[in-house]
């Protein structure tokens, strides 16, 4: 599914060179559950939103889906996300001014999906995320737990390859952080691919590998005894 290679990210200002990501290699097979983990701008947001497609690498090899994304611009890269990948957030990023509904029928949306299948797909999600309760609220009138599990339900309604998680529990309890965990090790078993950034070993510990990254390299790849 993912195939990288001596994938490197430099940021250049007039005055400074940073290497965010060097020379990074490594695969991810159909099914898996990577946790990424490191200090404080050791490269992790870096290297999830290469394999998001929502940046490109400055060197390197990246295969996506059999693809060789490596040079996409951007419109392309914009293209291949649609309905391949999911993404969760810390923050949520929800829309503000749309209902629980609506912000998970986005996506749907934007894939022009017909709007019987939109109403199916958004009512499933919906009762599959324990929300259905929530679906005219606004995000604003949710707890945190909720506006993640709105968020997970909008990343996967478009039933993706790949799901790509950014510190999914950083901004929630315990409690409501081991439920965002449980869903998405559910939403795993049931066959979607999980790459989450977490600086929590807890978190990371329900993955089957654990990427270790340090001042943009990895220093360690190592399967999970679960």
């Amino acid at each position: 599914m993912i195939n990288v290679s001596n994938l490197t990210k430099v940021f250049r200002t007039d005055e400074v060179e940073t290497i965010a990501l060097d020379s990074a290699s490594f695969e991810i097979k159909d099914g898996e559950f990577v946790a990424i983990m490191g200090p404080s701008g050791c490269g992790k947001s870096t290297l999830l939103n290469i394999l998001g497609l929502l940046d490109n690498p400055t060197e390197g090899k990246y295969i996506l889906f059999g693809t060789d994304v490596s040079d996409f611009k951007e419109k392309d890269r914009t293209q291949y996300r649609k309905g391949n990948l999911g993404f969760v957030f810390q923050s949520f990023n929800l829309i503000d001014e749309l209902n629980v509904y609506e912000n998970i029928e986005l996506p749907l949306t934007y894939l022009k999906v017909s709007a019987s299948e939109r109403k199916k797909r958004v009512d499933e999600i919906l009762h599959r995320m324990n929300i259905a309760h929530r679906a005219k609220h606004y995000p604003q009138q949710l707890s945190g737990g909720q506006q993640q599990r709105v968020a997970i339900a909008r990343a996967v309604v478009t039933n993706p390859k790949l799901i790509l998680a950014d510190e999914p529990t950083g901004n929630l309890d315990s409690t409501n952080g081991r439920e965002v965990m449980e869903l998405l090790c559910e939403l795993n078993h049931a066959g979607t691919t999980i790459v989450m950034v977490t600086h929590s070993p807890k978190d990371a510990a329900k993955a089957q590998r654990i990427i270790n990254l340090f001042d943009g390299k990895i220093v360690s790849d190592v399967k999970n005894q679960l």
